[in-house]
C-alpha cells in the first residue's frame, strides 16, 4: 500500500459521515458550554436544560433556515446550468484540444476554475464532466491520458470558489444587516456593535485587490503546474460505465396542455422576464448596483433565468433539477444542526469566551493566518462553507472588531480556509467520482499537489495584503 492508499485509508478510518460529524460536534459544544459557562447561580442539570433550549431554538431561526434553502437552491440551480445544451456545447468544444494529459490536464483546470468563480455548484458538476468528455473522447480517438490527474483537475473549482460570487460567506455579509443578526446575541459592547457595518458588499470582497490577485494567481499558477506534472505521469487505463440520456424527446405525441411543459416559446418568454427584472434590479431598483446586487436571493433569481432560458423548456428544466437535487441532502439535513450548535455557542457566551482566546494569541498581522488555519481545519468536520459561516462567523468578527483586523479582509482568510481544504476532505468530491468513475485514492495524490500551491497562494496574499 503505496501513501496515498494509507492516506485515504487513514481518512476512512477516522472520518464518519458528514452527518455524524455534525451530530458529534453538537454533542462536544453541548458539553464545551456545560463545563466553562456554568453561571454560579445554577446547578449542572438546570444549565443543561438551557442548553437544550438554546439548541434547540438554534436548530429553528427562522433566519438561518433561509440561509440553508439559498445555499441549497444554489448548488441545485449551478448543478442545473452545468446540464444546459450550451454548456454541454463548450465542453465539447474544449474537449476537442484535449489530445494529452498535459493540455487536458490545462484545459480542464483553468475552464473549471472560471467557472467555479462564477457558481460552487455548477462549477463542481461542470468539472465533472468534462473530465468525463475528456476521458471519453481520449477512449474514442486512442489517445493515451492519466485520467486521474484529469479528475482532479475538475475538481479544483472547489478550491477557490469560496472567494467567487456564490462564496457562502461573502453572499451572506453582502445581505443588509446579516452581521448584526448573527451577533445581535452575542455580549458585543456597544461600541463594538457599533462598529459593525449594514452590510459588505462585493467591493469589498469579491472585488478587492487581494482577492482579485488570489484569483489571478490561482488561474495562472494551478494550470501550467498542471501542464508540467502532466508530462511526467504515465497514462492510466480509462474505465466508465454507460450514462444514460437526460434529455429524451417524448415517445408519445403531446397533447393538450402538456405542450406547455415542452413550449420553447413560454420557458424562452418566462427566462428573458426574469432576466429582465435581474437587469431592473442592478440599474433601476437596488440602491447598491451591480456589486449591491450580489446576494444570495439575487444570485438564485440569476441562475433561475438562466436555467429556464438555457434548457429551453419546462420539461428539461424539470429533469435536470430531478438530477441535481439529491446532491442538497447534506445540506438540508445538516444545516439545522450546524444553526443548533450556533444557537448553544452565542447564547452561553462560548462564542466569546473562544474570542477572547483569539484576541489574546493573536496580532493584526498573525490573526488573518490564525483565522485561515483554523478555518482549514473546521472544514474537515463541517465540510459546508455555509455551516462553517453559521458556527465560525461570530466567532472571528467578533475578534477582528477586537484586534482592529478589517472585517473584509477576515471573512476572506475564512473563505481561502474552508475552501482548501477541500482538496484534502473528500466529501465534495462525491459526485465528481459519481460521473467520472473514478475512486478518491486516485485523485488525492494530485489534489494534495493542489492543496500545497493553494497553501502558498491564500498564505502569500494575507501576509503581503
Amino acid at each position: 500500500m503505496n501513501f496515498y492508499e494509507r492516506y485515504a485509508e487513514w481518512f476512512r478510518r477516522i472520518l464518519p459521515s458528514p452527518f455524524t460529524i455534525a451530530v458529534l460536534l453538537s454533542i462536544f459544544t453541548f458539553f464545551l458550554a456545560l463545563f466553562f459557562t456554568l453561571p454560579s447561580d445554577k446547578s449542572y442539570f438546570q444549565y443543561s436544560l438551557n442548553l437544550l433550549s438554546f439548541w434547540e431554538k438554534g436548530l429553528w431561526t427562522n433566519g438561518l433556515l433561509v440561509f440553508a434553502v439559498q445555499m441549497m437552491l444554489m448548488l441545485v440551480l449551478g448543478h442545473v446550468m452545468a446540464l444546459t445544451k450550451p454548456i454541454d456545447n463548450i465542453i465539447s468544444k474544449a474537449t476537442s484540444y484535449c489530445t494529452n494529459t498535459s493540455k487536458s490536464a490545462f484545459l480542464v483546470s483553468f475552464l473549471t476554475i472560471l467557472v467555479a468563480y462564477f457558481n460552487w455548484g455548477l462549477g463542481l458538476i461542470f468539472g465533472a464532466i468534462f473530465a468525463r468528455k475528456v476521458a471519453e473522447n481520449a477512449k474514442r480517438n486512442n489517445y493515451q491520458i492519466n485520467y486521474p490527474l484529469i479528475g482532479a483537475a475538475g475538481y479544483v473549482g472547489l478550491m477557490v470558489w469560496h472567494g467567487g460570487f456564490s462564496g457562502s460567506a461573502l453572499a451572506k455579509v453582502a445581505e443588509p444587516n446579516h452581521i448584526k443578526t448573527i451577533l445581535q446575541q452575542s455580549n458585543l459592547t456597544t461600541s463594538s456593535l457599533a462598529q459593525l457595518p449594514e452590510s459588505i458588499n462585493y467591493g469589498l470582497t469579491v472585488f478587492s485587490t487581494m482577492n482579485i490577485v488570489v484569483a489571478l494567481a490561482c488561474l495562472t499558477i494551478i494550470p501550467q503546474v498542471l501542464f508540467v506534472v502532466g508530462k511526467k505521469l504515465p497514462p492510466t487505463k480509462i474505465e466508465l460505465s454507460e450514462e444514460g440520456e437526460l434529455f429524451q424527446k417524448p415517445m408519445q405525441k403531446l397533447i393538450g396542455a402538456e405542450k406547455l411543459d415542452h413550449s420553447k416559446t413560454l420557458a424562452l418568454y418566462f427566462g428573458l422576464v426574469i432576466l429582465g427584472g435581474v437587469l431592473a434590479k442592478i440599474f433601476l431598483i437596488d440602491k447598491g448596483g451591480f456589486l449591491g446586487f450580489f446576494t444570495p436571493n439575487n444570485i438564485n433569481f440569476l441562475l433561475l433565468g438562466l436555467g429556464i432560458l438555457l434548457h429551453g423548456n419546462f420539461n428539461n428544466f424539470l429533469k435536470a433539477v430531478d438530477s441535481a437535487i439529491s446532491g442538497v441532502s447534506g445540506i438540508l439535513i445538516q444545516f439545522p444542526l450546524y444553526f443548533g450548535i450556533m444557537g448553544i455557542m452565542n447564547n452561553s457566551g462560548l462564542v466569546n469566551d473562544l474570542s477572547n482566546f483569539f484576541v489574546s494569541i493573536s496580532t493584526q498581522t498573525t490573526f488573518p493566518i490564525f483565522t485561515f488555519l483554523s478555518a482549514g481545519l473546521v472544514n474537515f468536520f463541517v465540510p459546508s462553507g455555509g455551516g462553517q459561516w453559521a458556527i465560525q462567523g461570530p466567532l472571528i468578527i467578533n475578534a477582528a472588531l477586537e484586534i482592529g483586523v478589517p472585517l473584509n479582509k477576515t471573512i476572506l482568510a475564512l473563505a481561502y480556509g474552508d475552501q482548501l481544504t477541500n482538496m484534502l476532505q473528500p466529501f465534495w468530491a462525491l459526485p465528481l467520482l459519481g460521473i467520472t468513475g473514478l475512486k478518491a485514492k486516485d485523485i488525492l495524490p494530485y489534489t494534495l499537489i493542489l492543496f500545497l500551491l493553494g497553501f502558498v497562494i491564500f498564505t502569500m496574499a494575507l501576509l503581503v495584503f
